[in-house]
């Protein structure tokens, strides 16, 4: 798997860059590949022929905005043992902090604060689960519920994103009354830092737990969520959520320690009871159902979740999770159902 990580230079690169994009220019006007007929611009060749080639052989590239300096791979020294990055070619050595595992880096990109380092991970072999937890994605209150349903255990996280959203709304409500867009751009782009951070946490979280216990996760399919009716209260809520991000973050990071992660039918996880499969009533983040339940709404979810069939490759049909490991894929959503039931 490849993975890219961002770090600090501390450098000053802005003459470089100047350079890269008067090559990137020269490329689009000329669609040359060749690192003889830039240089005029006296950029290292090694950098050079990265952006030939990539501004050359773009058709759609008209014009430059914004050029980082790119480093292949043969050109990039590194040391596992002292942790660092050497760029010949630009005298520039950095150190790491993050994994140090990895088999191989493609490439650098040096941008006006950070380097942003392109590496190949090894990928362990997929584990066959002995259950799976069940995570209940929400935009409001926590942003993720997950439920152990071999332990009957509960783990709440991300409650802060609500609060954020809600925080960096009436910033900005603030700002464009007084007509300071630059600021509104600026807080927004901090909001979705502050965010990006957190899912990275509360995936890691989750995938953790999941190794510990030798369980594979499950997620909800949510595509085409965005789409549907809401009311107009909720949608600021629905269009800020980062579902998807979450998910992303989930899949890879799982992947790497061989945590398989399947997806269910999304229809009234929320509503029917994780102990008898009826439909119960939600208010709120209350669930009671007739049969004598009560619950947290996300923390019933996230059992329903756990619990459902998952769909098969393609997104289609249903299996159990049992059946998942077996490779049969013919058991009947109803005899799932009977399975866990107390």
């Amino acid at each position: 798997m490849i993975l890219t990580y961002k770090i600090r230079h501390n450098r000053d690169f802005s003459t470089e860059l100047k350079k890269a994009r008067q090559v990137a220019q020269f490329a689009i006007d000329n669609r040359t590949i060749s690192s003889k007929d830039v240089k005029q611009f006296e950029l290292k060749s090694v950098i050079s022929n990265q952006i030939l080639r990539k501004y050359s052989r773009n058709a759609e590239a008209k014009t430059v905005h914004r050029v980082k300096l790119t480093i292949p791979s043969q050109g990039i020294k590194f040391s596992h043992e002292k942790r660092e990055i050497g760029i010949p070619a630009l005298k520039l050595t950095m150190g790491y902090h993050f994994r140090n595992d990895f088999l191989k880096i493609n490439q650098v990109e040096i941008g006006g604060k950070y380097a942003y380092v392109s590496v190949t991970m090894p990928e362990y072999a997929m584990i066959e689960p002995n259950a799976y937890l069940g995570v209940d994605r929400n935009t409001t209150g926590h942003i993720a519920v997950v439920a152990n349903p071999e332990t009957m255990k509960i783990l709440k996280l991300g409650k802060e994103a609500y609060h954020i959203h809600n925080k960096y709304k009436n910033i900005r409500k603030t700002l464009q009354k007084k007509g300071k867009y630059r600021k509104v751009k600026k807080t927004k782009r901090r909001e979705s830092n502050i965010e990006r951070d957190l899912n990275h946490k509360v995936s890691k979280r989750m995938v953790q737990e999941a190794k510990k216990n030798g369980m594979g996760i499950k997620l909800e399919y949510l595509q085409g969520i965005r789409n549907a009716k809401s009311s107009r209260s909720f949608r600021y809520s629905l269009n800020s959520w980062s579902f998807y991000q979450l998910e992303q973050m989930i899949e890879y990071k799982a992947r790497l320690l061989g945590i398989p992660v399947v997806y269910v039918d999304p229809y009234n996880t929320s509503r029917e009871c994780s102990r008898c499969g009826q439909t119960g009533n939600r208010s709120g983040k209350e669930f009671k159902c007739q049969c004598g339940h009560i619950d947290h709404a996300d923390a019933n979810a996230s059992f329903n979740i756990a619990l459902r069939p998952a769909f098969a490759e393609g997104i289609g049909q249903l299996h159990t999770d049992r059946d998942v490991c077996k490779g049969n894929t013919d058991t009947p959503k109803r005899q799932h159902h009977e399975r866990w039931r107390p």
